[in-house]
């Protein structure tokens, strides 16, 4: 074993950062025995220096974060602080300065990862994130380089802990939104300002991730369809169960039919009892993969926290370390593909429309021609009325966004239609 230790730098002291420093500390001989060296927490960058870490020197700590990731010594850096900047710029002099880099910012590799790549391979240094996507769950490592000799098709999956709580909840107890945003906020599954989660913009951040893993094209955050889970209701849910479904907040990564294109986009869905991501309680994460020769693979675990997070941070940086000992970098990015992002509206899919209408004769010969002069089938049809008003509930066939969004705008216009109380896309089947 190299005697030398690597000096590894850590941007942040969070909750995940605190954690890393932990195990670093604490599992030191494991770590060094699974690298072949030491590793040496070299320097920890904070902003506020004067809070009590335990277990971390107080000499380690600095708030001068481009000195630490400049000082030439350092093997690795781990970012843990989020956003897009200064974490954009500190990485990138961190590889300028000769280190390789672990980070678990998904936002800022949704958004730069193309740039952060670039920068990455300029230097002849590694870029890892298995923690910027399913916490704790190993997922891009198999995608990047156990499934590399394989053709992903599909990525579908729940990568956000809160909103699963949230729907979990409102499933198995009957509660609205509301209810069970703030149960999810008394048990600190929820922040204080829930809009990343609730609102899919941390969702549409890791689909961008996925899909430019697995269909080898570049796939920015402005390019995933987002549609938040706010509006869901306790009566969606009631809609969902009579037709054996239940409802989750889905990121899903596709390739077209002609393998031609790929899609991202995040909404909340009903899916069927019998799919493995129903069962998928609480805050837990779980993404269901679909390629050409493994066919379905389903990955499970807890996706956020402290330790979650950490191990998946460390499992990085005992990767990296080993490459930093052996002269060599890992896989980089891998776009050859360069497959066009489609539109939401060529998305193909079916749907569940929940509509309020007039209590009277005729009505659902106009609501079945709206469909069908769209081009949308309908599969099913239930209704219920009472006192002159009613609901009409319509499942379709298979067909594309832009067909159904043409649909609903018809619909709208129908004198006999006072509104359309839901619209949820039925996934799978």
């Amino acid at each position: 074993m190299r005697t030398r230790p690597l000096k590894v730098a850590l941007l942040g002291c969070g909750v995940v950062g605190s954690e890393v420093a932990r195990i670093m500390t604490t599992h030191a001989d494991d770590l060094a025995a699974r690298i072949g060296a030491p590793v040496e927490l070299a320097g920890v960058a904070v902003r506020r220096p004067g809070k009590v870490r335990e277990g971390i020197p107080a000499e380690l700590i600095t708030t001068d974060a481009t000195a630490l990731v400049k000082r030439g010594d350092i093997d690795v850096v781990v970012e843990v602080i989020g956003g897009i900047e200064p974490a954009r710029t500190l990485i990138t002099t961190a590889f300028a300065h000769g280190a390789s880099v672990v980070s678990a910012n998904k936002a800022l590799l949704a958004q730069e990862g193309a740039d952060l790549h670039a920068a990455a391979e300029q230097h002849g240094r590694d870029l890892y994130y298995e923690a910027a996507v399913a916490g704790a769950i190993p997922l891009i490592r198999p995608l990047r380089e156990s499934l590399a000799g394989d053709k992903v098709n599909r990525v579908l999956g729940i990568v956000n802990g809160t909103t699963n709580f949230i729907l979990d909840k409102m499933d198995s107890t009957g509660a609205g939104y509301q209810e069970a945003l703030d149960e999810a906020t008394a048990l600190g599954y929820a922040e204080a300002d829930p809009t990343a989660d609730v609102e899919g913009f941390d969702a549409a951040a890791k689909a961008a991730i996925l899909a430019g893993i697995a269909f080898h094209t570049r796939v920015r955050l402005d390019d995933v369809y987002r549609e938040g889970m706010t509006e869901v209701t306790a009566a969606d849910f009631v809609s969902a169960r009579e037709m054996g479904c239940t409802i989750k907040l889905l990121a899903i990564c596709e390739r077209a039919e002609d393998g031609g294109s790929v899609t991202a986009r995040v909404h909340p869905a009903m899916i069927p009892l019998t799919h493995p991501l129903a069962s998928v309680r609480g805050a837990y994460n779980a993404v269901f993969v679909e390629s050409d020769a493994a066919g379905q693979l389903m990955f499970y675990g807890p996706g956020a926290g402290g330790s979650p997070t950490a191990s998946a941070v460390l499992g990085d940086l005992v990767a990296v370390c080993r490459n930093r000992l052996n002269g060599a970098t890992g896989p980089g990015e891998s776009a050859y593909a360069a497959l066009p992002v489609s539109s939401m509206g060529e998305v193909v899919t079916r749907y569940h429309i929940s509509l309020d209408v007039a209590d009277k004769p005729g009505v659902l010969a106009q609501v079945a021609t709206v469909f069908a002069e769209h081009g949308v089938s309908i599969d099913t049809v239930r209704q219920q009325g009472k006192d002159g008003e009613a609901s009409l509930v319509v499942v379709t066939h298979r067909a594309s966004d832009a067909a159904l969004g043409g649909t609903v705008e018809a619909l709208r216009k129908l004198d006999t239609v006072r509104g359309v109380a839901s619209i949820m896309r039925v996934e799978g089947e």
